[in-house]
């Protein structure tokens, strides 16, 4: 496991590359809050631009900027030197030779992050598995006395490196951890089949990290999750039970921030929490409109949807901390499929929150009301198991009165049992006069 914070928290120096082209303005700040977030303390931030998009082959950055680095090194006494880069392990090692103090990247530091942040056993698989993924790669800066057999008489090696053997232990582990997280896989399946079987609605919390994903979670569940104001504050998802209103339930998640060029393979590590937004019937993609780079972001979040093929799933653009933007006239030109203004910290917004989110779940339903006699036991059976059931109650008669919200394909299905006809068209309401009325 990475532990960057064991020996070195107390004179670390932040190394910040402006690579060609600059894409986002405050990535400066954003790198100063990662190492806050590890609980890192540091000397001093350098800020280095690469003039060219031509990368260096030996330390990613010329040779001038690493012997600047080198000479303040040597003035602070730093052991640690971190990079907002992602470098390669034969760069990293490269600069760790020439800087002879010990170096990590952008990963590796959100990989610190995270193994701060995991408390769930799924959550401590998932860290553990990024880290060896991470590790495996990297394994000769420790082991480079050891690369080759030892030969000739007294010296016969056993038979492979030191290296080799620990290349061998790091496959086993991450096979062994592969193997635990396909069963936890399999019962959050379990888990999501009988909320299927239950008809209940699943909406996830996505965006940016410190976005207010977790303070909205906690104001629209009156829970009181982890929200702190930190990068990653929330990495293990949280499920809670969310009322939408006309009596209807749905099961709302917090699930882990995102952050730009968030590398492949711990997405991979994470899929099955991510397999939570992948599945989900409705996104809450909160975004920070106190941010002058919120446009940015939502372009980070939308492209790590895409990767994990949840770009089609219905959004709602939750733009939050309105409190600190008073002008939102100004951002008309984003609506995507809908939108809405709140602010998480004071409460502003979130009853027309919670009307669209009620108006997005059930927009393809449509509103009716049937009476069934005792033998139709199975029809009522299908439309508990099938439909959105408002209200039931029995008549003198003896009858069922149902009032119930159905999709299209189960109408059809009524109409051709005879439960529906065309009378029953003028009970049908759309859902916004139910949200009025319910």
């Amino acid at each position: 496991m990475i532990d960057v914070n064991k020996n070195f928290s107390n004179n670390a120096l932040l190394v910040h590359v402006e690579k060609f082209p600059i894409v986002s303005s405050n990535t400066k700040e954003e790198f100063v809050d990662l190492a806050k977030s590890a609980n890192i303390e540091f000397n001093e931030v350098l800020y280095l631009t690469k003039k060219n998009k031509n990368i260096g082959i030996k330390y990613f950055i010329g040779k001038g900027d690493a012997d600047f680095i080198k000479r303040k090194i040597e003035l602070t006494g730093s052991k640690l030197v971190i990079f907002n880069i992602d470098l390669s392990p034969s760069q990293e090692r490269n600069l760790e030779l020439h800087l002879k103090s010990r170096v990590l990247d952008r990963t590796g530091l959100i990989l610190d992050i995270f193994s701060q942040r995991a408390f769930s056993h799924e959550g401590k698989l998932q860290v553990e598995l990024a880290q060896l993924n991470y590790l495996s790669t990297r394994l000769v800066r420790g082991w480079s006395h050891l690369e080759r057999q030892k030969g000739g008489i007294g010296l016969r090696g056993p038979g492979e490196t030191q290296l080799e053997t620990d290349r061998r232990l790091i496959r086993a582990r991450i096979k062994t951890i592969n193997k635990r997280l396909i069963k936890v896989t399999n019962q959050r399946q379990l888990s999501r089949n009988l909320r299927l079987k239950n008809n209940i609605h699943r909406i996830s919390i996505v965006g940016y990290t410190n976005a207010g994903k977790s303070t909205l979670f906690n104001l629209l569940t009156k829970n009181n999750t982890l929200a702190e104001d930190k990068l990653f504050a929330t990495l293990d998802p949280i499920h809670r039970k969310l009322e939408i209103g006309n009596n209807k339930n749905a099961i709302i998640s917090d699930t882990v921030g995102f952050i730009r060029e968030l590398p492949h393979h711990l997405i991979e590590s994470f899929k099955s929490t991510l397999s939570e937004v992948s599945e989900s019937d409705l996104l809450l993609h909160v975004i920070d409109l106190s941010d002058d780079n919120f446009l940015s972001y939502i372009k980070e979040v939308d492209n790590v949807l895409e990767s994990i093929n949840s770009e089609n799933i219905p959004q709602i653009l939750v733009f939050n901390k309105i409190d600190q933007n008073y002008n939102p006239e100004n951002f008309h030109h984003l609506q995507k499929n809908c939108f809405c203004y709140i602010s998480a910290k004071t409460g502003y917004g979130i009853d027309s929150l919670k009307k669209i989110i009620f108006e997005k779940l059930f927009e393809n339903h449509k509103f009716f009301q049937v009476e069934l006699s005792n033998t139709q036991g199975e029809i009522r059976s299908l439309i508990y198991e099938k439909c959105n059931v408002v209200d039931d109650v029995f008549t003198k008669s003896g009858h069922n009165m149902i009032k119930f919200m159905a999709n299209q394909s189960f109408v059809k299905y009524l109409y051709k049992k005879g439960v529906l006809a065309d009378k029953d068209k003028k009970n049908i309401k759309n859902t916004q006069e139910i949200y009025k009325t319910g």
